[in-house]
C-alpha cells in the first residue's frame, strides 16, 4: 500500500511540479528540444517589464495582507477567544464561509460594489469608493478581508486551552495584566501566529481569482494571473511562464522556510495535566459594543462581496441603481437561453467535480492508511506529498500538467490526455488530495490499529478489513471529504482556466469570461445559480447518507 501510495502521489503531484522546474533549465524538453537553457534567463524578470511588475504586485500583495490579515485574525481570536457575545457564532459560520468561497466570487464581488459604475456609486453614492480599492492598498485591503481566517483559525485553535498557573505565578511576581498578555501569553501564541501567517502569505501569493476577477476593470498583473497570460496569448510563451512559476514556488519554499525556522525558535510545550478548556467570559455592558461592531465587520467582510453579486443578478442595468424599474429576472432568464453556455459548464464542471471527489477518495483513502497504521519508512515523504498541492497554486500545478501530458510519445498507450475532460479530473484528484487526507487521518487516529490487526490474525483480507471495519467506523468522515473535495473542485478558476479543453466549457470558466466581457448582470446570476445548486447538491447527498448510516 506504501508503494502504491507514492507512486500515484509521485504521478499527480510530484511529476507535473518537478516538471515546472525542468522546463527553467530544459526549456523546450518536453516538446522534443533538449538544448540546454540559459540560467540568465532567471535574471530577465528583472530586466523585463510585465516580468518584474508581476513580481513586484505579488510580493507587494502577499506581505502586505499577511501582516494585515494575521493582525486582523489575530485580533478577532483574542476577542472570540476571551469574551461571549450575541453573535460569536456568526463569526465563527462567517470565516468557515470565507474559505470554502472561491476568491474569485469575493472578487467579483468587490468588483461589483466599487467599480467606477458599480453598486457604491449608484446606490449609495459613494463616489471615493472606486479609488480607494483599485490601487495596490485598496487591493491589499480587499484580500485581507478574504484571507484573514487563515490566521484567526489557527490562533484561535491555540487558544482553546490555557495553564492559568503561569498567568497567577507572573501576577504574584508583581507583573502587571498588560505584561503578563505581552511575556507569556503572545510568545506561547507565536507558533500558530507563525502558521497562520504562511498560510495567509502562501493562499495570497498563488491567489489566481482576484487578479483574474479585476482583469476587467483595473490592470494589477501579478504571478499567477502573468502565468496564465503567457499560455493563452499568441505566441504561446512556455518560457514566461516557466521563469514565473519558478519565482512562485521559490517564494512560496522561502515563506515555508521562515515558518519552520520561525516554529523551531519559539517551540513551546506548555500544556500540561492542569490544562483547562478556555471559556470566554460574559462581555457585561460590552456585549452590545462587540455585538455592534461584529454585525458592522461582517456586513463588510461578508456582505459586500456575496450581497453584490446577489444584487447585480437582478439589476437590469449597472447604472439603473436601486430602483423598481432597475429589478428584473432578464438575466437568470438568459442562463437558460439557447446560447448559453451556463448549463453545459455547470453539468461537465459537476461530473468533473463528482469524478474527482469518488477517485479522490479512494486515494486519500489509502494516503491515510499508510500515514496511520503502516510502518512504511517513507511515510514521512509521502505526508509531504499528501499536502504540498495545499501550498502549490494552480496555475503552477497547471502548467506543470501541461508539460507532462502532453507528450506525443503517450499518444500510442492511449494517455495523451491534454486537451480531454481527463487532465481536468486528475488536477481535481491532486487538488483534493489534501483536504481528503487530513479529513480521513483525524478520523482514523481515533479507530484503535488493534482491531484491524486482530481481523487480519483471524485470516481477513485487507479488503475485508477495510469493508467490514474501518470504513463503517469513519463512515462519517469519508462523506464530508468526499463532499469537501467535490464542492472545492466545482470552483477551480485557476485549473480550469488552464487546462479546460477547447469547446468543452466548465462554469467557472464561464462565469469568468461572461465578467471579462463585462457582462456583469449574467455572471452575477450564473455565479447565484451555479452556488445554490452545488450546495443544494451537498445538502441532499449528506441529507441521504446520514439518514441511512442513522437508520442503520
Amino acid at each position: 500500500m506504501g508503494w502504491m501510495v507514492s507512486i500515484v502521489l509521485f504521478i499527480l503531484v510530484l511529476c507535473p511540479l518537478a516538471a515546472v522546474m525542468i522546463q527553467v533549465l530544459l526549456p523546450g524538453v518536453f516538446f522534443g528540444n533538449w538544448q540546454i537553457g540559459d540560467i540568465k534567463l532567471l535574471l530577465e524578470i528583472f530586466n523585463r517589464p510585465l516580468w518584474q511588475k508581476s513580481l513586484e504586485n505579488s510580493v507587494l500583495l502577499g506581505l502586505g495582507t499577511t501582516v494585515l490579515a494575521t493582525l486582523l485574525g489575530g485580533a478577532l481570536a483574542v476577542v472570540r477567544s476571551a469574551w461571549a457575545f450575541k453573535t460569536a457564532r456568526l463569526l465563527d459560520i462567517s470565516v468557515w464561509l470565507l474559505i470554502i468561497t472561491p476568491s474569485f466570487i469575493l472578487a467579483q464581488g468587490w468588483v461589483l460594489f466599487a467599480a467606477g459604475g458599480g453598486i457604491a456609486r449608484n446606490v449609495l453614492g459613494w463616489d471615493w469608493v472606486t479609488g480607494a480599492i483599485f490601487q495596490p492598498a485598496g487591493l491589499i485591503f480587499v484580500m485581507t478581508l478574504s484571507k484573514f481566517p487563515f490566521a484567526y483559525l489557527s490562533i484561535r485553535a491555540a487558544m482553546e486551552w490555557k495553564v492559568s498557573q503561569l498567568a497567577h505565578a507572573a501576577r504574584l511576581c508583581g507583573m502587571s495584566a498588560f505584561t503578563v498578555w505581552r511575556t507569556i501569553q503572545i510568545p506561547l501564541l507565536m507558533p500558530a501566529v507563525w502558521a497562520g501567517a504562511a498560510l495567509v502569505f502562501m493562499d495570497t501569493i498563488g491567489d489566481f481569482g482576484l487578479p483574474a476577477s479585476i482583469a476587467a476593470v483595473y490592470r494589477f498583473p501579478t504571478l499567477p494571473y502573468s502565468i496564465y497570460s503567457a499560455i493563452y496569448t499568441s505566441p504561446i510563451r512556455f518560457d514566461m511562464a516557466g521563469v514565473l512559476s519558478f519565482y512562485l514556488v521559490l517564494l512560496i519554499g522561502m515563506a515555508m522556510a521562515v515558518q519552520f525556522y520561525a516554529m523551531r525558535r519559539s517551540r513551546f510545550d506548555f500544556l500540561s495535566a492542569r490544562a483547562e478548556r478556555t471559556q470566554p467570559r460574559p462581555a457585561g455592558r460590552y456585549g452590545w459594543l462587540l455585538t455592534a461592531l461584529n454585525i458592522g465587520f461582517l456586513s463588510v467582510a461578508i456582505g459586500i462581496p456575496l450581497g453584490a453579486n446577489l444584487l447585480m443578478s437582478f439589476f437590469r442595468t449597472q447604472s439603473g441603481g436601486l430602483s423598481a424599474g432597475n429589478l428584473t429576472l432578464d438575466h437568470y432568464l438568459d442562463l437558460f437561453a439557447g446560447s448559453s453556455t451556463l448549463l453545459t459548464g455547470l453539468g461537465h464542471s459537476l461530473l468533473i467535480a463528482g469524478a474527482a471527489a469518488l477517485l479522490g477518495l479512494l486515494v486519500g483513502l489509502g494516503t491515510a492508511f499508510v500515514l496511520t497504521y503502516s510502518t512504511f519508512r517513507f511515510k514521512r515523504t509521502i505526508e509531504v506529498f499528501s499536502v504540498v498541492t495545499l501550498a502549490v497554486p494552480g496555475v503552477v500545478l497547471g502548467i506543470g500538467y501541461i508539460f507532462v501530458w502532453n507528450q506525443q510519445w503517450l499518444e500510442p498507450l492511449g494517455l495523451l490526455l491534454y486537451g480531454t475532460p481527463a487532465i481536468l479530473v486528475l488536477a481535481a484528484i491532486a487538488g483534493a488530495i489534501p483536504v481528503i487526507t487530513r479529513l480521513l487521518v483525524g478520523a482514523m487516529a481515533k479507530v484503535p490499529g488493534s482491531l484491524l490487526s486482530a481481523a487480519r490474525l483471524q485470516g481477513d483480507t485487507f479488503i475485508s478489513r477495510m469493508r467490514s471495519i474501518l470504513v463503517p467506523l469513519i463512515r462519517g468522515a469519508l462523506l464530508s471529504a468526499a463532499l469537501a473535495a467535490f464542492g472545492a473542485s466545482v470552483f477551480d478558476l485557476a485549473v480550469n482556466s488552464i487546462l479546460f479543453p477547447p469547446n468543452f466549457m466548465t462554469l467557472p470558466v464561464s462565469i469568468n469570461k461572461a465578467f471579462e466581457d463585462l457582462d456583469f448582470g449574467y455572471a452575477s446570476a450564473a455565479t447565484v445559480l451555479g452556488s445554490c445548486i452545488v450546495i443544494f447538491i451537498i445538502m441532499a447527498v449528506e441529507l441521504l447518507f446520514r439518514r441511512k448510516e442513522v437508520s442503520s
